[in-house]
């Protein structure tokens, strides 16, 4: 597919073998039409230069099942290793005079023709060598990648992402913010797919993943100034721990995330939606800790720190955590504040599972606060004070 005055392709990442669906994922149906196909269309009617598919588990039946024309069908014989095989596979294939491609996950079939034209036009402005979109401040896909990074993805190898690179490259990304909550649905499990077939149109599925309001909050426990509060960005396993254990220590919790609700996480007593800490009301006993798996880690951590937090905290491996504070770092955050950043987050106690993990930070958040509890009753309004 060749559009005039378009130098950017567009590639369909559809090999893998969807074990957790039990079925071709690629190929469920959503209105009709194979969630593929959705991705596909939407990719048409957008300004790419070319299209190019890959495929691997179950090609042919994909393939036959699919309109895929206009675009290019490239298979990715080695998908078994993973998705560093799939994007080299994609890139490779690229039109030659391209400057950048979109790497799209087949799994998204709600992001807008619109948003991926706000990625190409914002590498045609920048020159960027990697474009991210953000919704509400938290990252999304697809990512645009400029042809001079081509080579350092297609040197991945195994089940990597081109985020591997991300790190290498902060001075050359570029986030651009989208009105597009598609750019965070994937469609992972089957519960996913059925909760958004069931919602209806497309409008009625953004509701019903997304609250009206940006900030809600339970009818409960005050929350004076001077409230332990934790805040949690992210809503996996361990968040959902952290939530669980600082309840039951009578912290204030709130979570941030763009699709939690208070009836998933009965534990909150906030829910943010938006990745915008000034929504919050002030307090000087906050604690915040980011499990956000890079969705955000960056962001949050910065607004954490300019919001005064007294403990932040990161869950992440020690590579991911050395990226963050070398980004922070570009961002000007200074070293006396990137020193307070728990990385990794928590005491060392030998956690693994999601609960010791949250265990571990718990603990290290009631140390630290034993260490600094007369500065907090100092703090504390009278008549609160313990």
């Amino acid at each position: 597919m060749t559009r005039v005055g378009s130098r950017t392709s567009a590639i369909i990442l559809a090999a893998g073998s969807s074990t957790r669906m039990g079925a071709a994922k690629q190929l469920l149906r959503l209105d009709g039409r194979p969630l593929l196909q959705h991705v596909l269309d939407n990719v048409r009617a957008s300004d790419v230069r070319e299209i190019i598919v890959v495929l691997g588990a179950s090609a042919e039946v994909i393939r036959g099942e699919i309109n895929a024309r206009n675009a290019r069908v490239v298979l990715n014989e080695n998908y078994r290793e993973g998705m560093g095989t799939s994007l080299k596979a994609g890139l490779s294939a690229v039109h030659s005079e391209a400057e950048a491609a979109l790497i799209i996950l087949a799994d998204q079939p709600f992001v807008r023709p619109e948003t991926l034209n706000r990625l190409i036009t914002e590498h045609v402005r920048s020159k960027a060598q990697i474009v991210i979109p953000l919704y509400r401040g938290f990252r999304g896909n697809p990512v645009l990648l400029d042809r001079a990074v081509f080579p350092e993805v297609m040197a991945l190898g195994g089940d990597i992402g081109c985020r591997a690179i991300f790190g290498d490259h902060l001075a050359g990304i570029v986030k651009v913010s989208v009105d597009d909550v598609g750019i965070l649905l994937d469609i992972d499990r089957k519960s996913d797919f059925e909760a958004l077939r069931s919602a209806g149109d497309r409008a009625k599925r953004e509701k019903a993943l997304l609250e009206t309001a940006d900030l809600q909050r339970r009818q409960g426990r005050a929350a004076p100034e001077a409230q332990r509060e934790l805040v949690i960005v992210g809503r996996d396993a361990v968040a959902v721990a952290l939530a669980k254990l600082a309840h039951v220590l009578h912290f204030t919790v709130t979570i941030v995330d763009p699709f939690v609700s208070i009836v998933e996480l009965p534990e909150a007593d906030c829910v943010l939606h938006t990745l915008d800490f000034t929504l919050l009301a002030r307090n000087l006993d906050r604690h915040v800790v980011v499990a956000s798996h890079g969705a955000c880690d960056e962001e949050a951590i910065e607004q954490a720190i300019r919001a005064n937090s007294v403990y932040v905290a990161l869950v992440a491996n020690r590579k991911r955590g050395e990226d963050v504070i070398r980004a922070l770092r570009m961002r000007g955050i200074t070293e006396e504040e990137l020193n307070n950043v728990r990385l990794p987050a928590g005491l060392e106690i030998g956690a693994d599972t999601p609960e010791e993990i949250a265990l571990s930070i718990m603990a290290e958040i009631v140390f630290e606060r034993q260490k600094r509890k007369p500065e907090i009753q100092a703090r504390r309004p009278k008549g609160l004070q313990q």
